[in-house]
């Protein structure tokens, strides 16, 4: 390695010198949703007071977030951290959506208390919300920072631009796949493995529709892939398990993959 290498790299360090890690970006949201939901703390006593002073320091942060990573070079970051920081009472109110969606759903949770405190569903979807939102309020980079960060955590990679409705119930959870241009519906469930996909990779189709509509009312199981921006996945419909499926299907329908068992006789030893 040469002399020019090295000072390259260089540079590239004192670029971004003041840029704060990943892990503290991610941290921030982690306060935020700690805050949200006192929950996931031990023995919180927080006065309304000390709550409302809480939020302005996260919304501080953000503030500095964003000034440090210059993501926003060209704008207002206090007004695009407070735009933010307005819209959490009605990300609160979806959040609590989903929550139920989890513990009516499963029969296996116990209460809403469990479902906040160790459902990978919950915090996927729950940094997804605070993902998009930040996205809708003009920020880039970060959203994707906290997905992946989701996604490390829980298993469940979903872009920051798809569209989500209410209610959605991500059961188990490792291994999903929402896509940057999904649209899902309202009380949609999704199992583990199911990817909702493109069906090109191409770099020129980057602002094009590639991933799948799912309508409302929809359940898929472990394992479906599906596949492309044309396709819509009808209202009330069932996609059952490990099916692969590049076309639309009708509302109400229900598609499921076909196993044959073959019983092969064996030969008794004599």
């Amino acid at each position: 390695m040469n002399e020019e290498f090295f000072k390259h790299i260089h540079s590239k360090q004192t670029e971004i010198d003041a840029v704060p890690s990943n892990e503290e970006i991610s941290h921030w949201a982690m306060d935020l949703l700690n805050l949200l939901y006192p929950e996931r703390l031990t023995t919180p006593d927080y006065s309304v007071n000390e709550i409302k002073r809480l939020f302005q320091k996260l919304e501080k942060e953000l503030v500095r977030i964003l000034n440090a990573t210059k993501v926003l070079e060209l704008a207002d970051n206090e007004v695009s951290a407070h735009t933010f920081f307005e819209g959490v009472p009605e990300l609160y109110r979806k959040m609590n959506n989903d929550i139920q969606a989890i513990y009516v759903g499963d029969p296996a949770a116990q209460s809403e208390f469990e479902v906040i405190r160790v459902y990978p569903g919950f915090l996927g979807i729950a940094l997804y919300r605070i993902a998009n939102n930040l996205l809708k309020a003009g920020i880039p980079v970060i959203p994707r920072i906290l997905t992946e960060y989701a996604h490390s955590v829980t298993g469940i990679d979903i872009h920051p631009a798809a569209t989500i409705g209410e209610h959605l119930f991500i059961d188990h959870g490792t291994g999903v796949v929402v896509g940057e241009t999904t649209v899902i519906g309202n009380n949609v469930k999704l199992y583990q493995g199911v990817t909702l996909g493109a069906l090109s990779v191409e770099k020129d189709r980057a602002n094009t529709k590639r991933h799948p509509t799912i309508g409302d009312n929809v359940i898929i199981y472990s394992g479906a892939t599906i596949l492309g921006g044309d396709t819509l996945i009808g209202e009330n419909c069932i996609i059952g398990g490990n099916v692969w499926l590049t076309k639309s299907v009708p509302a109400h329908s229900t598609v499921y993959h076909q196993s044959t068992i073959k019983v092969v006789e064996t030969k008794k030893l004599t």
